[in-house]
């Protein structure tokens, strides 16, 4: 199964941090937020990724090229998918569907920091996505998906029959998801929205470690859990 990883947000949240850097090149424990990523895929035996790039994506595409490929010794196959300007989340994926085909995908923010055991990640669908789902942090309370014991993702919120979870970030998507789209700017959320209504997306529960990297304050959370550890 392929793997895309988002990375083509200005990170805004970020400040000075990304004034000069891009979001995923932002170091955690020394190293770029996107090497943590491509290392924890190689470990857990994906080698295709496509990564998509904007917002200083030259920097990503030389981080790539020069420092990490050489250092796997060809175990991994990269591509970049490269934006004149952010498509968000959804126009990215779309963007990017001609390199990665026509069978179910796995995607993550490249924003994310988890410890998810990425090689659960089901090759197969029951529907057009399946999200992984975790506790709700103090930024998103009301969750975004409520997730039912038979596995389904609902958009109510929490009822007796499941509790109102967030997204995580990392999920694996059906090229058909996107059937019907136009290339452009567009967000994933309504398109998983859509899917819910329709029966088609299921979801799981995952109770590890994982954050948000979207503001200085989250990633020194990270930092100092890390340190902790």
């Amino acid at each position: 199964m392929k793997v895309m990883i988002l990375a083509a947000g200005r990170g805004q949240r970020m400040g000075a941090l990304t004034q000069s850097c891009p979001k995923p090149l932002i170091k955690v424990a020394g190293k770029p937020l996107l090497q943590h990523h491509l290392e924890r895929l190689q470990a857990a035996g994906y080698s295709d990724v496509v990564i998509n790039v904007a917002y200083l994506g030259e920097q990503i595409q030389q981080f790539i090229h020069q420092d990490f490929l050489p250092s796997v010794a060809g175990a991994m196959n990269i591509e970049i998918s490269v934006e004149s300007h952010c498509l968000e989340t959804g126009g990215g994926i779309h963007n990017a569907l001609p390199l990665l085909g026509d069978q179910p995908f796995a995607v993550i923010n490249g924003d994310v920091w988890t410890d998810y055991p990425l090689q659960q990640l089901p090759a197969t669908l029951n529907g057009l996505a399946h999200l992984v789902l975790v506790d709700n942090p103090e930024h998103n309370q009301g969750g975004d998906f409520t997730l039912e014991g038979s596995g389904q993702a609902l958009n109510q919120p929490g009822t007796e029959a499941g509790t109102a979870l967030t997204f995580s970030g990392v999920s694996v998507l059906s090229p058909l998801l996107f059937r019907g789209c136009q290339s452009g700017v567009f967000p994933l959320a309504p398109l998983l929205r859509r899917a819910a209504d329709h029966g088609q997306l299921t979801a799981e529960h995952y109770q590890g470690i994982w954050t948000d990297v979207g503001t200085p304050a989250r990633l020194q959370a990270v930092e100092n859990s890390i340190q902790e550890q």
